[in-house]
């Protein structure tokens, strides 16, 4: 049997020619996102054969490549010498840890028990012990930049048939499809080392690229003004016990839901958004049944207008000019968010009394809002504030029946070749659940389904509303209740 932990302090590839100290300077969307680690999970099935030893050096070979390349992942996030902004700082010593542990005699289900359970997190137990000491997923003080956090740490958990391999990293790194570029590099560099193969290429744009949404901010010192702090909310969404279910949305589903959408649809000022998306249709009616639920919970007025927010990818549907490089690995996330409208429903309209398909038509719309010269008129508002920290997103500060949503479809990892196997899935090993988020994942390859596999969606919501939404007809008409990717430890199931 394996040692059960060992720890391995990685250079970057070619290390020893690297510059004494090195600084990638923050973008303005580095700035926006949550100060948070995050965790990703990879999935995959080994069977007898496999040589483990053999899989810890191929890991760390690709890894040494990756960070060599992922220049932004090695070091520390710090204070810039001559400006009031932050950087990425690496050091000629800097290492970056990989953390190898062996679970086979303890209380951890095998790959098939967590592939039977749909890879919803929760049967992990306490997943933080799978994550990088110190890196769990969440916000907390340590990830401030005047703390100077660790920017990644990366663990190889061996289980019963499998391997979760956890990818932890500062959110300030990169966001869900810098993510998801970056292990798709690493698939490249990993089977090129299993296989004896020349690496893939690597294009330095897709860290570089960033520059030139770096904020020029010496010459701004003199014109900075301080950000207005928001108010915390009487009662905030995080003020309540959440748990987070794992449904999913059959194809066929999919298009019937789409289609009761779109026949629904009564007005549509903008014809942009007369034409209606699977998206679209299935995001109105977690809206519409979130609210329906939560506005007896938090007993809030029908003529009240809730908050929805987007994280828009600004990567696709062109919408910067010129396109950032391929495989972009820094953040470039806008929040489209409904108070910026010019029409907003409300708490009545959304729960019961508009059609379903003008609501999907506002969700169209507000996708759409996101465009170049909207971004460009919020970034130079941003760049006048002094503490540039406070731009980070949180979302305890949120009032009551807020929903976020963020699409992660495009992330997939599938046909992603490490040498010594392809992902199953991937999740976000996430401790608690916040009552107002949606996360949708891709759909698996080979998941029950089969051909009518579609997306799976982690839905959280307030401990006090899990049963009544699994067992709502009109929601469970078209979403299929897996599980739970997050359950709250003092939740009560019927």
């Amino acid at each position: 049997m394996e040692n059960r932990n060992q720890i391995f302090k990685l250079r970057p590839f070619g290390g020893e020619n690297d510059q004494d100290e090195e600084r990638i300077h923050a973008t303005i969307f580095d700035y926006t996102v949550p100060m948070s680690y995050n965790a990703w999970a990879i999935y995959f099935k080994l069977d007898d054969q496999t040589s483990r030893p053999k899989v810890v050096e191929v890991l760390k070979t690709g890894l040494e490549r990756t960070i060599s390349q992922c220049r932004q992942l090695v070091g520390r996030f710090e204070t810039n010498l001559d400006d009031d902004g932050y950087s990425f700082v690496k050091r000629k010593d800097d290492t970056v840890d990989f953390i190898v542990e062996y679970w086979d005699d303890a209380n951890v289900p095998s790959l098939d028990e967590i592939q039977k359970a749909h890879f919803a997190s929760s049967i992990l137990g306490d997943v933080g012990r799978f994550c990088a000491p110190g890196m769990e997923c969440g916000q907390r003080p340590a990830c401030h930049p005047e703390n100077k956090p660790v920017l990644c740490a990366f663990k190889a958990n061996f289980i019963q048939g499998g391997l979760i391999f956890v990818m932890n990293h500062l959110h300030y790194c990169q966001d869900v499809m810098g993510w998801s570029s970056c292990a798709r590099q690493l698939a490249g560099n990993c089977a090129a080392a299993m296989n004896g193969t020349g690496p893939p290429p690597w294009d330095p744009a897709a860290i570089t690229d960033g520059d030139r949404f770096t904020p020029k901010l010496q010459a701004r010192r003199g014109q900075e003004v301080e950000e207005p702090r928001s108010k915390p909310c009487p009662v905030s969404v995080s003020t309540k016990p959440a748990s987070s279910l794992l449904i999913h949305l059959s194809k066929s589903k999919a298009i019937k839901l789409k289609k009761v959408a779109a026949d629904s649809l009564a007005t549509c000022p903008n014809p942009l958004s007369a034409w209606i998306s699977t998206y679209d249709a299935f995001v109105a009616l977690i809206w519409r049944t979130l609210t329906r639920h939560r506005r007896e919970l938090y007993r809030v007025g029908s003529d009240e207008k809730p908050l929805l927010r987007q994280a828009i990818n600004l990567r696709y549907n062109d919408r910067l000019n010129p396109p950032v490089a391929d495989k972009f690995q820094r953040n470039l996330l806008w929040s489209a968010r409904t108070q910026d409208l010019a029409d907003q429903f409300t708490v009545a309209q959304i729960a019961e009394t508009e059609p379903l398909g003008n609501i999907a038509a506002r969700i169209r719309e507000l996708t759409l809002s996101i465009t170049q010269p909207a971004v460009e008129a919020a970034v130079t508002r941003m760049l006048a504030l002094r503490d540039k920290s406070s731009l980070a997103r949180d979302i305890k500060s949120l009032p009551p029946l807020s929903m976020v949503v963020t699409d992660w479809r495009r992330a997939s990892l599938e046909g992603c070749d490490f040498g010594f196997g392809c992902p199953c899935a991937f999740r976000h090993l996430t401790p608690a659940a916040a009552a107002c988020m949606v996360v949708v994942f891709p759909p698996r390859l080979h998941g029950p389904s089969g051909k009518d596999e579609g997306p799976e969606i982690a839905l959280s919501v307030e401990n006090e509303l899990v049963n009544a939404i699994s067992n709502d007809s009109r929601f469970t008409e078209f979403f299929e209740v897996r599980g739970y990717e997050v359950m709250h430890k003092d939740l009560v199931r019927e």
